[in-house]
C-alpha cells in the first residue's frame, strides 16, 4: 500500500468519527392508522405508556407535518391492569392518567376496553369512565384493526434502574 492510499484511508476514518448526524423529516403518509397495544403488569406504568401515544401524535401535529387529528385513526386498546385506570371509581387515584387520555380523546384517540379482562376485574360497562368503548376481547380487536391495515404499537415499559445522567 502506498503512502498515498495509506493517508486518503485515515482521512476519510478521521471525518467518519467527527462526522455528525443527519436529521431527516420522513414522508409519513397522510392518513395514519395505529392500534396500541396496552397490556401492562402495573397500573402505574400506563402513565409511561402514554408518552408512547404523546410520541407517536406530537410530531405528526407540528411542522413541517402539520397533521389535523382527523388524519390520525388511533385505537388503544386496555386489557392489562392497566384496566383499573379507567374505572370510574378509581378516578381520583388516577386522575392525571385519566385527564390525559380524555386529552388524547378529545382529539380522535379511541380507547378500547376488553370485555374479558373486564369481567376478571367485575367490572361492567357502567363502571367506566364516559369515553371508553367496550370491546368483546382485546385479542380480536388487535387481529380486526392489523387486518384493517393498522400498524400494531405495543408500549414496553422498563422500570430504570439507572438515571439518563448515570449512564450518558
Amino acid at each position: 500500500m502506498s503512502i498515498k492510499v495509506f493517508f486518503l484511508l485515515l482521512m476519510g476514518f478521521s471525518s467518519a468519527i467527527h462526522a455528525q448526524a443527519v436529521y431527516e423529516e420522513t414522508p409519513y403518509a397522510d392518513e395514519q392508522k395505529v392500534v396500541f397495544d396496552f397490556f401492562l403488569d402495573d397500573p402505574a406504568k400506563t402513565a409511561s405508556a402514554l408518552y408512547w401515544l404523546r410520541a407517536y401524535i406530537n410530531p405528526l401535529l407540528e411542522e413541517p407535518y402539520g397533521y389535523a387529528p382527523e388524519l390520525m385513526d388511533i385505537k388503544v386498546i386496555i386489557h392489562g391492569t392497566e384496566i383499573v385506570t379507567v374505572a370510574s371509581k378509581n378516578y381520583e387515584k388516577y386522575r392525571d392518567i385519566v385527564e390525559r387520555m380524555k386529552y388524547y380523546h378529545a382529539l380522535g384517540v379511541e380507547f378500547r376496553v376488553c370485555a374479558l379482562a373486564a369481567q376478571d376485574y367485575d367490572y361492567s360497562i357502567d363502571d367506566f369512565q364516559d369515553f371508553i368503548l367496550m370491546t368483546p376481547s382485546a385479542i380480536t380487536e388487535l387481529g380486526h384493526w392489523q387486518q384493517q391495515g393498522y400498524a400494531l404499537i405495543r408500549p414496553i415499559i422498563y422500570t430504570r434502574t439507572h438515571t439518563i445522567d448515570e449512564i450518558r
